[in-house]
């Protein structure tokens, strides 16, 4: 049986070349990006688990790091803080319960009601932790009271849209006061519910909608 020298050269060559692909594939920018999206999820997932845990105090970096698997240089490649990708966790939580995720502006006030509804009572670790960092964190944190003030701008506009959509009569000022006092009132309710556990948090929330509604 003669030896195929050519056959032989050829698969070394093309074995040599296939190595040297994976390389260079390995050291790309995209190779790159797809491990950072990887290593996010690492930690976005690793941060939602010990939230459910041991609570905000037990969710450390430290901790957060080494259930991810990553180093401390690794998660600030991502992310500013360890408050930073809590609320990240969080505001998946509340896009999960969102009415009109797709932004067609079609949500009403009972919606976006009940969504706050189904944050705070079907996720209430993170709704107690939200709570937490929204009256702590964003006091003494600046970087991060200016995310908390534009989440809730975010909201505000919804409800001001929602009620103008109801109501054709209010202009912007008087759609954003009411939907001011609205979102106030629901915050205030669901820090007592913190405060309480046995507080009925969605009876309250939907007694002070019908008020509204009467009002």
């Amino acid at each position: 049986m003669n030896f195929d020298y050519t056959l032989y050269f050829e698969r070394i060559f093309n074995l040599r070349a296939n190595s040297a692909s994976l390389r260079s594939e390995e050291g790309s920018p995209m190779a790159r990006y797809r491990a950072g999206i990887r290593t996010e999820a690492r930690i976005i997932d690793s941060t939602r688990e010990l939230l459910g845990e041991v609570g905000l105090d037990g969710t450390t970096l430290k901790a957060i790091c080494e259930r991810a698997g990553v180093r401390a240089g690794s998660f600030y490649n991502l992310f500013e803080s360890k408050e930073e990708v809590v609320l990240r966790v969080v505001g998946e939580a509340i896009a999960a319960v969102d009415p009109d995720p797709e932004g067609r502006h079609t949500d009403t006030v009972e919606d976006l009601v009940e969504a706050y509804i189904a944050f705070i009572t079907g996720t209430s670790s993170l709704a107690s932790i939200y709570v937490q960092i929204a009256v702590n964190g964003a006091i003494t944190h600046g970087t991060l009271g200016k995310r908390v003030l534009r989440h809730h701008q975010r909201r505000l506009d919804r409800f001001s849209e929602a009620m103008q959509r109801e109501d054709a009569t209010l202009d912007d000022s008087e759609a954003a006061r009411r939907a001011e006092l609205l979102i106030a009132t629901l915050n205030g309710l669901a820090f007592r519910l913190v405060l309480d556990p046995r507080f009925d948090f969605a009876g309250h929330a939907r007694a002070t909608l019908a008020a509204r509604a009467i009002g």
